[in-house]
């Protein structure tokens, strides 16, 4: 039986596991949302990571996790609130982040910095 702090968790682990609804519904959302988001930045880099080959399988689960709870419509805090909607993304983004730093490259960064000066077209 899930307890109720896994319940809310469990649609995103779900998710997580088909890469490519989350590469899809991923650049839905962020195109919809990207001004509101102060951790855009952080976001991309977390989503090129999660996709590089390179990066490890268990790295990518972890970041793949915390992206499908971005792209989750119902979570903790919804989304639609001003100033407070995206606190909950943001920290579970902040957790995932801090979990596997080490993996998240110049690479990935730059490739956030880019697409997020190009307006972000051409990125999947």
């Amino acid at each position: 039986m899930a307890s109720e702090y896994s319940v809310g968790f469990e649609p995103a682990d779900r998710l997580a596991e088909d890469r490519e609804s989350v590469r899809r519904k991923f650049w839905i959302k962020f195109k919809r949302v990207v001004a509101k988001l102060p951790f855009a930045e952080d976001l991309l880099a977390a989503y090129y990571c999660a996709f590089d080959r390179q990066t490890p399988r268990h790295v990518q689960a972890s970041l793949l996790g915390a992206i499908a709870y971005f792209i989750l419509p119902f979570d903790f805090i919804p989304d639609m609130l001003p100033v407070l909607g995206f606190t909950d993304d943001a920290a579970i983004l902040a957790t995932a982040l801090r979990l596997v730093a080490s993996h998240i490259t110049d690479e990935h960064r730059q490739a956030a910095r880019a697409a997020l000066k190009r307006g972000i077209d051409g990125e999947s």
